[in-house]
């Protein structure tokens, strides 16, 4: 049987509007990654216009 490597931990990135963060490794050594994005702008609540 093959020998698992040992995987280096990544420290986190952070950028103005994304987050990335390292996974655990699964059963066949793969390391993933999460990718948190922040929104670019707000959001406000629809008003309907005022009728003339």
């Amino acid at each position: 049987m093959a020998e698992q490597k040992q995987v280096k931990k990544v420290p986190e990135g952070k950028t103005r509007f994304l987050t990335t963060r390292q996974k655990k490794a699964n059963s066949k050594g793969f390391v993933g990654y999460d990718t948190i994005w922040e929104s670019f702008q707000k959001e406000v609540k629809y008003k309907t216009p005022k009728k003339p």
